[in-house]
């Protein structure tokens, strides 16, 4: 029997000098690791609390690190390999072994701490409501979660990922795909040292009893 929703977490192992690189200036090679894996944590956490099916936890560069064997472990996630030449052949990938099992497949990164289970809730509402995807925007023109229907390797391919415009591209694409979009409340996501003083005042916030 096909589950409702499956919810794909894409993640990077925490290995120094390999993630969160710049951040390292701020963090050291060590702590720009920690925060990588710590994040993926808290992204693993938020797919099992929002409750809405299984959880895959899609791993790059080798599936099988000590880490990500405990995060399956601990959070209920299946584990698999990120398979494809670039972020987005990746994610169509995923998509499209997941679509397989499911209705519907939220995927969602790790760099973005503000993403909730109610957003991950809401996405799985307007799937299950007749739209093709969903997006959450990120403020650095990229997107924090595409929710989808389908699988359709046009929605990924031929955009420059990393860049301003990955958003734009992808709304024009699915737009080009005739597809029924909704978007959700924009968020940012933690990677430069910015975002790391946004994110310190924001917990600082939150523990004096602020929003």
């Amino acid at each position: 029997m096909r589950a409702p929703v499956r919810v794909l977490v894409l993640a990077r192992a925490p290995i120094p000098g390999q993630t969160k690189s710049r951040l390292v200036p701020r963090l050291g090679r060590w702590g720009a690791a920690r925060l990588q894996a710590r994040l993926t944590e808290r992204a693993l956490r938020t797919a099992r609390a929002a409750r809405l099916g299984p959880i895959e936890l899609h791993a790059a560069p080798r599936a099988r690190l000590a880490f990500f064997l405990r995060c399956a472990r601990r959070f209920g996630a299946s584990l698999h390999a990120q398979r494809g030449r670039d972020l987005g052949e990746r994610m169509q990938q995923a998509a499209a072994q997941a679509l397989r099992g499911a209705r519907a497949a939220i995927l969602i990164g790790t760099d973005c701490p503000l993403l909730s289970a109610r957003d991950l809730r809401h996405a799985a509402r307007a799937l299950q409501g007749g739209a093709d995807a969903v997006l959450a925007p990120a403020e650095d023109g990229g997107y924090a979660l595409i929710g989808l229907r389908r699988a359709d390797p046009r929605a990924f391919s031929d955009i420059d990922w990393g860049s301003g415009t990955v958003y734009a591209a992808t709304r024009a694409r699915a737009a080009t795909l005739g597809w029924r979009v909704r978007v959700q409340r924009t968020v940012w996501d933690l990677d430069r040292p910015e975002d790391l003083a946004r994110r310190i005042a924001l917990r600082a916030r939150v523990r004096g009893g602020g929003p």
